[in-house]
């Protein structure tokens, strides 16, 4: 994929907005990445669109991004429609970078937009749980012991097994869980468009009210709003800058049933992505993962490959992963604390690492940053993640 290129960001803070919709917060998004590509939406030739759950919480259906969208200035090219769970953004974005890479267009624009906050909260809950096979649900529940109520996604049902399974593995305790939260928090205070910016501790993760066994409320993430824009485009369509941020590997995979000793979505997909890349687990500077729960970002350091099997939490407390640290992991506050709109996820975290390679994240800027890698997972079927994408970037210096 070495002729696609980032050419501009852009993304809403991420939080609870009561009046916002799903097309203002798209609108703000994409005009922001537009300018920062320097460029009008008549020069974008594709759009991909990307929302997970608005037919359910919001209802609309069909033609989400076309409404979302009008009035942007991005009517009249092709806008695809792109659902694909908590994966959605990253699927759009991968969809971006083949249709540049291939020669089909000059420019690209994936957007992820997605409006979860509303008055009843069930609703959210119950939207996020459709990312199963309805069929065999009662399979799921047998497997997972899930037995979510109103209260919850039945998603923390699945993760909390999930992290009792890679305790019993690991020997990690409920503390290196809270750490990994706290971890979050801590980055998020320096993210001025995460949706919580108060540090916690470590006992105030573990103090705050259990949802499913061994996780709390704050490791586990939260419901909100907001968007995220990527302009993807040939290099020759560059605006002239300094440095360039180039799509090295764009993986993206589906779950698939797992045998005991199987390698994961997520390992097939980063061993994939490191050798279109050519790097490797230790070539990487900054990381984004998806930790819609704190036991993910443990089982990510090792599946990646940045650790050896059952070391997750001996590499959280070394500090390697915090910043300061030699690789470090969600410096934008991850979905724990920046916040998982699951429409715009994928997208958000291109965004925090195309900055990071520009170099322009301020507090939270990673020390010369060069090789970056997003880990982006959506849904659930049998044991594996039903989507899952790994994008790897490179920055390049001099002009276009």
């Amino acid at each position: 994929m070495s002729e696609a290129y980032i050419a501009g960001t852009g993304m809403t803070a991420f939080g609870k907005f009561p009046h916002a919709t799903t097309g203002t917060l798209a609108r703000e998004a994409v005009g922001a990445a537009l300018a920062d590509a320097e460029m009008r939406p008549s020069d974008v030739q594709l759009v991909f669109f990307a929302n997970a759950a608005g037919g359910l919480i919001t209802g609309q259906e069909m033609i989400r991004g076309q409404a979302a969208l009008r009035d942007t200035g991005l009517l009249g090219p092709p806008i695809v429609n792109v659902e694909n769970a908590c994966a959605s953004a990253s699927t759009a974005f991968h969809l971006a970078c083949n249709a540049v890479s291939s020669g089909q267009v000059d420019v690209a624009v994936a957007v992820g937009a997605e409006k979860m906050a509303v008055t009843d909260k069930n609703k959210a809950f119950q939207a996020i749980g459709t990312a199963i096979d309805l069929e065999r649900r009662d399979e799921l529940v047998a497997t997972f012991g899930a037995d979510a109520g109103g209260d919850r996604s039945l998603f923390m049902d699945i993760y909390a097994w999930l992290g009792r399974d890679y305790a019993a593995r690991s020997g990690a305790t409920a503390m290196d869980f809270a750490e990994v939260a706290a971890k979050s928090h801590d980055h998020a205070t320096l993210n001025p468009k995460a949706q919580y910016r108060d540090p916690l501790t470590v006992e105030q993760v573990l103090g705050s009210r259990l949802i499913a066994d061994p996780l709390t409320l704050l490791m586990c993430s939260p419901i909100g709003d907001g968007a995220a824009a990527v302009v993807v485009s040939r290099r020759n369509h560059l605006p002239v800058r300094s440095s360039r941020v180039r799509v090295a590997a764009c993986v993206l995979r589906s779950g698939r049933r797992r045998d005991p000793g199987d390698l994961s979505a997520l390992q097939l997909a980063s061993l994939r992505a490191y050798d279109a890349a050519e790097v490797g687990p230790a070539d990487l500077d900054v990381v984004e993962v998806h930790d819609a729960a704190a036991p993910a970002e443990l089982i990510a350091y090792e599946e990646l490959g940045l650790c050896p099997e059952g070391d997750g939490p001996k590499l959280l407390h070394s500090g390697h992963t915090r910043l300061g640290g030699r690789q470090v992991v969600n410096p934008s506050g991850g979905l724990l604390s920046r916040g998982h709109p699951i429409g715009a996820t994928g997208c958000a975290q291109i965004v925090e690492l195309a900055d990071q390679l520009r170099g322009r994240c301020g507090a939270r800027q990673v020390e010369k940053a060069r090789i970056a890698l997003a880990e982006n997972a959506g849904g659930f079927l049998g044991t594996d993640n039903a989507a899952l994408a790994i994008t790897i970037l490179t920055a390049e210096t001099g002009t276009p």
